[in-house]
């Protein structure tokens, strides 16, 4: 990350060297005591969301409307995990178990941590 912010520093600067470039990693939540970190600032939850924001509740502005917004999609999310479930399931019967159910541990342990063949 230090390098990227250097390179993008050393390419905005070739073309306008008066520029004042400040790189910033911002994190949507947590909290920092010592944004300061030499090369860059580290701004965490409410730091951050009032840099990008401007607003000092923004932070807690935004999680109703959040909320909202989640729980519109909640049930498609919902339909796609139990899908996705449903695939790995499958796939793991496939793969690791006999015809009765019952799990090949060799199978499985020789595809985890097996030597690559």
């Amino acid at each position: 990350m230090i390098s990227n912010f250097n390179t993008a520093k050393k390419t905005l600067r070739t073309s306008n060297s008066r520029l004042h470039i400040v790189c910033i990693n911002g994190c949507c939540y947590g909290k920092t005591d010592n944004p300061d970190r030499g090369v860059y600032f580290k701004y965490c939850g409410q730091k951050f969301w009032e840099f990008i924001g401007g607003n000092e509740s923004i932070y807690t502005d935004i999680i109703e409307p959040l909320g909202h917004r989640a729980k519109e999609h909640n049930e498609d999310y919902l339909e796609r995990y139990a899908q996705m479930i449903n695939i790995f399931t499958k796939e793991f019967i496939e793969l690791f178990c006999e015809p009765t159910g019952k799990i090949n541990w060799e199978k499985l342990v020789t595809f985890n941590s097996g030597k690559n063949m």
